[in-house]
């Protein structure tokens, strides 16, 4: 596998996608059902392709991603060749709160001075959608670009 097998409840969403997967694989409906029974080994591969195939569509339209704790917020701007990277710290000490998108606004109106950003880009080490599975598999989530226009203002 190059990614993850997709939970029950994401295959869930792609039941309609997954029948025709295995269409075109040469696998219809009885035989699907067959196939669990008697080669489950055979149709757990065929699920993993089939989840292989779905992240990897997803991983290549994902845009920007980002990453909140108490005391820092991360947002990446996942670009073709290079991941760029703006990071607000709360200061040591600080009480600021960046976990949530209303404590990073109003650190970020009254409390500036307890913050500190930076930006910063480099090149994929690996497959871009290696990386970003990675990452999202470390707790980064999906972002917008509005969020990240906004921090660029700020850098």
């Amino acid at each position: 596998m190059k990614y993850r097998i997709l939970s029950d409840e994401e295959l869930e969403v792609f039941a309609e996608d997954l029948k025709h997967f295995l269409i075109v694989n040469g696998v219809h409906g009885e035989e699907w059902e067959e196939m669990n029974k008697v080669n489950p080994e055979k149709a757990v591969q065929l699920v993993e392709l089939f989840s292989d195939t779905v992240l990897q569509i997803v991983y290549e339209k994902i845009k920007f991603i980002e990453h909140r704790s108490a005391t820092s917020c991360l947002v990446f701007h996942l670009k073709s060749d290079e991941v760029e990277m703006i990071s607000l710290n709360a200061k040591p000490e600080s009480a600021v709160d960046l976990s949530t998108p209303e404590s990073i606004h109003e650190a970020l109106v009254n409390q500036p001075s307890e913050l500190t950003v930076f930006k910063t880009s480099k090149p994929y080490t690996k497959e871009r959608e290696l990386e970003i599975h990675q990452m999202l598999e470390q707790g980064c989530v999906n972002s917008t670009e509005s969020f990240w226009q906004a921090l660029v203002k700020l850098v």
